[in-house]
């Protein structure tokens, strides 16, 4: 997807599809208009850790193919700041964590730079971070200020239904159904973040598979080696 020799894969579960909109419809719908290419205007994705971020600007980023790119700034931190030159004529650059970079010099101008020069070729800059524009720890006024001028979205967590539903639809994504007392034994027991709970469906998944089982509490149990 990129031409940039670096590991910037797209997870396969980030579509969508995957994705509960529940409680965060608004930005879902404008998400997808930004990566059908209708909307134009970019955004500024911000929210707790574990809420989605990822998912949903990789999910955007699936749905608009070749015409975008996808940057996660936990990897590429300790790269150059050079990975960003040429970005600008893609129509689609998403940016994704991009306050893991806030407070290094070097990063915030060549971030100032790439906003000027999507400005200038109607490139769609999409980012999210941990907090707002103003909150995100970065020291360039100016990178603040052009960050600050993009339509500001929140990602809000979900309930415990809703995460219960996340949770099922996730399963439901992979093939697997999860009954919903199997699902309520799992958030009764295990972190409720929903990085956590996804890698923990990985591994029924992978049991279950094996095992020629479904999920029931019973095999959970014994995945997880309570008794």
């Amino acid at each position: 997807m990129s031409q940039m020799a670096l590991p910037l894969q797209l997870a396969d579960h980030a579509v969508f599809a995957s994705f509960l909109a529940t409680g965060n419809e608004a930005l879902v719908s404008s998400l997808k208009a930004i990566a059908d290419g209708s909307e134009r205007s970019g955004g500024y994705c911000w929210g707790a850790a574990a809420t989605g971020k990822s998912h949903l600007l990789q999910a955007v980023c699936e749905r608009a193919g070749d015409e975008s790119v996808y940057l996660p700034m936990t990897m590429l931190a300790n790269a150059s700041p050079e990975v960003l030159q040429g970005l600008a004529n893609r129509r689609l650059v998403c940016i994704d964590d991009i306050d893991t970079v806030a407070g290094q010099p070097a990063w915030e101008l060549a971030l100032f730079a790439l906003y000027n020069q999507s400005v200038e070729s109607a490139t769609c800059l999409l980012v999210s971070a941990s907090a707002a524009p103003r909150r995100a720890g970065f020291e360039l006024a100016d990178l603040q200020s052009r960050l600050s001028q993009l339509p500001v979205y929140r990602l809000n967590g979900l309930d415990d239904d809703a995460t219960r539903a996340a949770l099922q639809l996730r399963a439901s994504h992979r093939g697997l159904d999860l009954p919903d007392d199997t699902a309520q034994f799992l958030l009764g027991r295990q972190r409720r973040d929903m990085a956590s709970l996804y890698q923990l469906l990985d591994q029924l998944d992978a049991a279950a598979l094996q095992a020629k089982r479904r999920l029931t509490i019973p095999f959970v149990k014994q995945v997880l080696g309570e008794s």
